[in-house]
């Protein structure tokens, strides 16, 4: 990756010594890399890991939620990522659109959600890979915390945003290959399992063993789930709190060329969710048809209670399946998961401490160099951070599973508000803070009220069950979105965007570009309502560095492709599939079984040429363009050292 991010800087025009490269990969990196980086991103431990445990505890409806859990919610982020490019292509992080549009104490607000996302994140993220590591090393639990971050930093530090784009491909190429590896030995070759007929067999047996209270007939071969609905909805709001709360998904769309953002955005939703669907359910259903296998780690007994929780149930069928080779295979997966969207978690870190924090109260002229300064010293301090604040949480006996669901709990409140203030003109300042404390205040109420009817009792572990979690996350959402929609509609704002499409970059493009606020504003003006530029050339600003090459109407083309497929694919995969399922109490046959692992077969096939060839393809340009740099460099290397040779010989 230094490699790589040192080719760049010497045979290209892009350096990660400039801030806009470093932070925003200079807004020009094209569709099949964003859509790499948007799966590498999403695919944290927990989901590889958590994925699996809902299916060794639900059955095949717990991948399906949970990849619903994700795709649903990237799905609708691309129409805010089309939003962005038209209200906002200026702005670093979602924070400075907060900051411009509704002043210092919204912006404080919604910096302390960002971060407090950032912390949540990186504490499932190690969390999750140091128990796998220790599960089938036996490293300490705590040593593997603190010492997973440290080499993440070294390369995001050197390479920037750019180089966590090239290290996201790298991943996913290896994400793909073990996916398809499980897959086909699962399902194929493997002595133990090997067919789809065989793990129906294997999970029916089970079934009569140890019935699934609330599926229909205790079956794992169904849809119609209690658990598994109720799973589905934590995952569903907690997703949204996920993707619209943390700055590595708004780093993404900011990030991107405007005129791929919708395409980037859709195909990363569609290809991410195949590998919580595929890896599940080959791994996670496998888990729970081999614990009659004398092999299994807890053979007699089922996984227990806390090694559910830290999502142990696919390390445990990889071993089964494949020995010491699936177990390595394990531990590279969750690896590299860790590392590639910790990686996205240390540059959206750096990009509020440098650009909402540093530039914003500390030294409102910071120059390029030193917001590049500011981020390298945050990644840092952040990496450490990072992992202290993971053995913090081992320590008190908070693991993935529990941060898993309480995540939703605590960033519900600030979704829609986040949401709404880049796509609705008529929010208010008064419904933005009364819709946000309003839905925390509702949201802590429910989730201790319904813990304690539900439950029965208040503690650790009942606060992280899934129908505490729902109770918080559903009164949260519910309140914040009507009072703020509410207030906004009795009182609109009818907020035109000027201040935040005036929004400038650190290092822009043309010199000659006025840097002016309120100049910059003129012009915004006159090209969104189609008024000729007048004759003062002082206010003139070229189009290239307002949209980056799009036109304020191509722009509103892109919103528009964003929002009907966001919408059908919203539709089709959380109601159109599932519930005809669910409501008919269908079971699988054997013959719907081989289906619908066919399914996941074709999808996650896809998937891997959407992530690993289209990218490849798209950069062949530049990918030539570094491989010629390296030839003429070593060429040139090669003749001054024939030179030298030959004129010492002539000394001789």
């Amino acid at each position: 990756m230094l490699l790589l991010t040192f080719f760049q800087s010497k045979f290209t025009r892009l350096s990660p010594a400039s801030p806009e490269e470093f932070t925003s990969a200079s807004r020009n990196v094209k569709p099949g890399l964003i859509c790499c980086g948007i799966v590498s991103a999403a695919t944290w431990s927990a989901t590889l890991l958590q994925s699996s445990t809902a299916a060794y505890t639900f059955g095949v409806s717990g991948p399906w939620w949970y990849g619903v859990g994700g795709t649903a919610q990237l799905g609708f982020f691309t129409m805010v990522a089309a939003k962005i490019k038209m209200n906002a292509n200026g702005a670093h992080t979602f924070l400075e659109i907060v900051k411009v549009r509704f002043g210092t104490s919204a912006h404080i607000l919604f910096t302390f959600y960002g971060l407090l996302c950032n912390l949540i994140v990186c504490g499932s993220l190690l969390l999750g890979g140091a128990a796998t590591v220790n599960a089938l090393t036996g490293v300490n639990i705590d040593a593997a915390c603190l010492l997973l971050p440290v080499g993440i930093a070294v390369y995001v530090v050197f390479g920037g945003l750019r180089a966590t784009f090239v290290c996201d491909w790298s991943h996913t190429l290896i994400l793909f290959i073990i996916i398809y590896l499980f897959l086909f030995n699962t399902f194929g070759t493997s002595s133990i399992i090997g067919s789809t007929s065989a793990m129906y067999d294997l999970l029916v047996d089970a079934a009569r063993v140890t019935p699934v209270p609330g599926n229909q007939d205790g079956s794992y071969l169904t849809m119609k789930s209690n658990q598994g609905l109720v799973f589905g909805a934590a995952v569903f709001m907690g997703g949204f709190s996920g993707v619209f709360c943390d700055q590595g998904y708004w780093q993404r769309a900011i990030a991107s060329a405007p005129e791929s953002t919708t395409k980037a955005y859709m195909l990363g939703g569609i290809s991410w969710f195949s590998v919580p669907w595929a890896f599940a359910s080959c791994l996670g259903l496998a888990a729970r048809a081999l614990v009659s296998n004398p092999l299994f780690p807890t053979y007699p007994e089922p996984l227990s209670a806390s090694q559910t929780s830290a999502g142990l149930a696919a390390p445990a069928a990889a071993a089964v399946l494949m020995g010491k080779g699936g177990a390595a295979a394990i531990l590279v997966v969750v690896f590299m998961a860790v590392t590639s969207a910790a990686s996205a978690e240390l540059i959206a870190v750096s990009s509020i401490f440098s650009y909402d924090v540093y530039r914003t109260y500390w030294n409102k002229n910071a120059t390029g160099e030193e917001i590049v300064r500011i981020s390298h010293y945050t990644i840092a301090v952040w990496s450490v951070w990072m992992g202290a604040w993971s053995v913090i949480l081992h320590r008190v006996n908070i693991d993935l599973g529990w941060l898993f669901y309480v995540q939703g709990v605590i960033l519900a409140p600030a979704v829609i508000p986040i949401g709404l203030t880049i796509t609705w003109s008529k929010l208010n300042r008064v419904a933005l803070f009364a819709g946000t404390f309003s839905g925390f205040a509702c949201g802590m109420s429910a989730w201790i009220v319904g813990c304690l009817k539900i439950y029965g009792q208040i503690n650790i572990p009942n606060l992280a069950l899934p129908y505490s979690a729902v109770c918080s996350e559903l009164a949260s959402v519910l309140v914040s979105g009507v009072v703020t929609i509410g207030i906004s509609l009795a009182y609109p704002a009818n907020y035109d965007f000027e201040g935040t499409r005036a929004m400038t970059l650190i290092d822009p493009v043309h010199p000659e570009i006025p840097q002016d606020l309120e100049k910059r504003k003129v012009v915004l003006k006159r090209e969104s309502e189609n008024i000729p530029p007048s004759s003062d050339a002082s206010t003139e600003l070229p189009a290239v560095q307002i949209n980056a090459g799009a036109s304020p109407e191509e722009l509103r083309r892109v919103f528009r492709r964003a929002m009907w497929p966001s919408v059908i694919l919203a539709v089709i995969v959380v109601v159109v599939v599932p519930f005809p399922m669910f409501l008919s109490h269908y079971v699988f046959s054997h013959t719907f079984f081989r289906f619908w692992i066919a399914c996941t077969m074709i999808w996650v096939l896809c998937a891997g040429i959407f992530c690993i060839i289209l990218p490849i393809w798209e950069s062949r340009a530049d990918i030539s363009t570094i491989i010629v740099g390296c030839l003429a460099y070593l060429r040139s290397k090669d003749s001054e050292s024939s030179k030298k040779t030959e004129e010492s010989m002539i000394m001789m």
